[in-house]
C-alpha cells in the first residue's frame, strides 16, 4: 500500500466523515489478529458413549490470556448448541498477565461440567475436582420446544466479555501473590458477587485471546481451535453484571457500530456502518462483523487412511433474533423461522466438488425435520458420509462419492430473501485502492453470521513396532473457514 492509501487509511479508521468522532475508531470489528474485548469460542464437545462405552467422550480443554498490564473482570458464559441457553456463567477476574485454564468434562448425571486447577479468582468459585465438577444445568431450555434432557448440555459454545479493568484495591486482591505463598491471588473472597459494581471499575481496554483443545483419550486426537476476538465491543462503559447474571451478552456492544474489511476483485473497502434503525436489533453490529454468505473448507474422506471431515458452523447471535415466546420479530428478519422442535431452520445450498473440477449441487441426507437444506441449530456440526469425527449429537450429513475435495455452503439460495439480510441506518465505505470515502444512507448485509472450522481425522493401521506388532496411529487436523461477504448500497 503506497502512503496516500496508507494514510487515507487511517483517516477512515479514525471516523472521517458523517460518523464523525464515534465512528470506524470505536466500532466493533472482528480482530484478525486474536486479541477483542469478547472472545467468541465455536464449539465445545464432552459427546461419546462415557465409562464402559467403545468411543471415550471428548474433554475440551479452555485457555484465556490477558496479555495486558490490567487487571480484567469478565463474564464467563457456557450456552448449549441448539438454542444458545446458558448452561453455566460466572465472573472470572484476570490479574495483569494472567492465564487462566478450566476443562469441560462429561459427568455421571449424563449432562457436562467444569473444573479447574487455576488459582485465578471466579464468583462463584468453581469446582478443583474433576470427579466433582460445577454441573452444567438445564434450567434455562427448560420449557422450550427442544428435548430438556441434560445430554443436551453436552455441546455448544463459549463466549467470555470483557466487563471492565480495575484498579486499586480490587487490583490488589485479584493479584497472584509472589513468591509465596506461590500464585495464590489474596483477595478471592473479598471481591463483590451482587449487583453493585466495584468502585475501581473502569471501561475495558482489551487484548484478550484463548482457545480450545477437543481431547479424545481413547484415540488420542487433539483438535485445537482459536477464539473469535471481537475488538472495540464496548468503548462506553463498563459492562458489570453480578456473578450468575445473563448479563452483559453479545447484544451490549457500544456504540452501535461496526466495521468490516470487504474485498471483492482485488478491491479492497472498510465499510463502518451504525445501527440505530427502529428495525435494528442491539445485537445487529456483532451480527455484521460476523456476516458471510459463502463458507468454504476442504473434506477428505479417502478410504486407505480411514478418513474423516466434520464442520462447525457457530452461529452466535442467531438466539436474539426470536423472543421467549418462541415468535420472531416483525422485520427485518435476518433468520428465516422460529425455534421449534428440530430447531430453528435455515435453508442453504451445498455444492460439492472433487479436486478435479467436478462438482454437484447436494442436500443433507437424512433432511433436517423442518426443511430440506437447512441448518437449524446454533452450533452446527456437518459431517461428511457420517464419519462424525466430533461425535456430534447435532449434526447433518453430507453424502457425497468423492472421496475428497472441498464444499461451497451458500446462505443466500433462491427464494430465501428478504430473510439472511441486514440493513444499517447509515454507512461510508472507504476504497483502500483509491482513497475515495463515499457516503451510503444505509449498506444491505447479505448472509448469516457465523464462525467456525473443519476437523479432519486419519487412522494409520498400516505402522509396526520394532516387536513387529502392528501400531495404531491416529491423526486429527482442524481449519479455520474461508468466506465471502455480500455487501451492497
Amino acid at each position: 500500500m503506497n502512503t496516500f492509501n496508507r494514510k487515507s487509511l487511517y483517516a477512515a479508521l479514525a471516523g472521517v466523515g458523517f460518523l464523525g468522532a464515534t465512528g470506524a475508531a470505536q466500532a466493533v470489528n472482528v480482530n484478525p489478529d486474536g486479541l477483542g474485548q469478547a472472545l467468541i469460542y465455536p464449539y465445545y464437545t464432552t459427546n461419546g458413549t462415557g465409562t464402559g462405552g467403545t468411543v471415550a467422550p471428548y474433554n475440551s480443554l479452555l485457555s484465556v490470556v490477558n496479555s495486558t498490564a490490567s487487571g480484567k473482570v469478565v463474564k464467563v458464559r457456557f450456552l448449549e448448541g441448539r438454542g444458545s441457553k446458558e448452561v453455566l456463567d460466572f465472573n472470572l477476574w484476570l490479574s495483569p498477565f494472567d492465564v487462566w485454564t478450566v476443562a469441560i468434562v462429561p459427568t455421571s448425571n449424563g449432562g457436562a461440567g467444569i473444573a479447574t486447577a487455576d488459582l485465578s479468582c471466579t464468583t462463584p468459585t468453581v469446582s478443583s475436582s474433576a470427579a466433582a465438577p460445577t454441573l452444567f444445568v438445564n434450567s434455562a431450555y427448560v420449557g422450550d420446544p427442544e428435548k430438556q434432557t441434560l445430554d443436551r448440555t453436552k455441546e455448544g459454545y463459549v463466549e467470555i466479555i470483557e466487563m471492565g479493568v480495575v484498579t486499586g484495591g480490587t487490583l490488589a486482591n485479584i493479584t497472584h501473590a509472589q513468591p509465596a505463598p506461590p500464585g495464590i491471588p489474596p483477595g478471592c473472597a473479598k471481591l463483590p458477587t451482587g449487583g453493585v459494581a466495584p468502585t475501581d471499575l473502569v471501561v475495558g481496554t482489551g487484548g484478550l485471546f484463548g482457545g480450545i483443545s477437543l481431547v479424545n483419550p481413547l484415540s488420542g486426537g487433539d483438535i485445537t481451535e482459536d477464539s473469535v476476538a471481537l475488538a472495540n465491543f464496548n468503548t462506553q462503559s463498563p459492562n458489570w453484571a453480578a456473578a450468575g447474571s445473563i448479563s452483559p451478552d453479545l447484544s451490549f456492544v457500544g456504540p452501535k457500530t461496526s466495521v468490516v474489511f470487504n474485498n471483492i476483485n482485488n478491491v479492497t473497502t472498510v465499510i463502518t456502518s451504525t445501527w440505530l434503525g427502529v428495525n435494528n436489533q442491539p445485537v445487529d453490529p456483532v451480527s455484521a462483523v460476523l456476516m458471510h454468505d459463502n463458507i468454504y473448507n476442504e473434506f477428505v474422506l479417502d478410504p486407505g487412511t480411514k478418513s474423516g471431515t466434520d464442520w462447525v458452523i457457530t452461529m452466535p447471535t442467531k438466539h436474539f433474533y426470536y423472543n421467549s415466546s418462541f415468535n420472531l420479530f416483525a422485520t427485518p428478519t435476518l433468520f428465516q423461522r422460529n425455534f421449534r422442535a428440530g430447531g430453528a431452520c435455515d435453508d442453504v445450498q451445498l455444492n460439492v466438488f472433487n479436486r478435479e473440477e467436478q462438482s454437484v449441487l447436494t442436500s443433507f441426507s437424512p433432511p433436517p425435520p423442518n426443511a430440506t437444506n437447512s441448518l437449524c441449530w446454533e452450533a452446527n456440526v456437518i459431517t461428511f458420509n457420517n464419519t462424525n469425527v466430533l461425535l456430534s449429537q447435532n449434526t447433518l450429513n453430507v453424502p457425497t462419492s468423492f472421496p475428497n475435495g472441498w464444499m461451497a455452503l451458500n446462505f443466500v439460495p433462491a427464494g430465501v430473501l428478504p430473510a439472511h439480510q441486514l440493513i444499517s441506518t447509515a454507512s461510508t465505505v472507504f476504497n483502500t485502492n483509491t482513497g475515495a470515502t463515499v457516503a451510503s444512507a444505509a449498506e444491505t448485509y447479505f448472509g448469516l453470521p457465523v464462525v467456525g472450522f473443519a476437523v479432519q481425522s486419519f487412522n494409520n493401521g498400516t505402522l509396526v513396532s520394532a516387536a513387529g506388532l502392528p501400531v495404531q496411529a491416529f491423526y486429527t487436523g482442524s481449519f479455520i473457514h474461508r468466506y465471502t461477504r455480500l455487501i451492497t448500497p
